[in-house]
């Protein structure tokens, strides 16, 4: 149990933070606690099986959503440029009006 919660208290959504295509695979690994390789490699063989994984994959990205609690590592960096970019022009600004 990861966190302490149970199964029956878990919600499962895509992952924002472990994402590939969609976010399924690393979604259904947090859900289960196991390692998001695994679950990529079932999902590998399930599509060279016989295809139906595709399917199942594509339901699951259309049905599953994503985790709102969680920022990906992309958009974090992007929200610390914007950060840093907000601060040097307020700087340029204070300077301005010392002047």
């Amino acid at each position: 149990m990861k966190g302490g919660k149970s199964i029956m208290e878990k919600k499962l959504y895509r992952s924002e933070k472990d994402s590939m295509i969609a976010g399924v695979c690393g979604g259904i690994a947090e859900y289960f606690d196991v390692d998001s390789t695994l679950i990529r490699l079932l999902t590998v063989i399930f599509i060279l099986l016989g295809g139906a994984g595709v399917l199942a994959y594509i339901i699951a990205w259309i049905i599953i959503p994503k985790n709102p609690g969680q920022v990906s590592d992309d958009k974090l960096d992007k929200r610390e440029e914007s950060k840093e970019k907000i601060k040097k022009e307020a700087e340029e600004v204070v300077e301005e009006v010392k002047e």
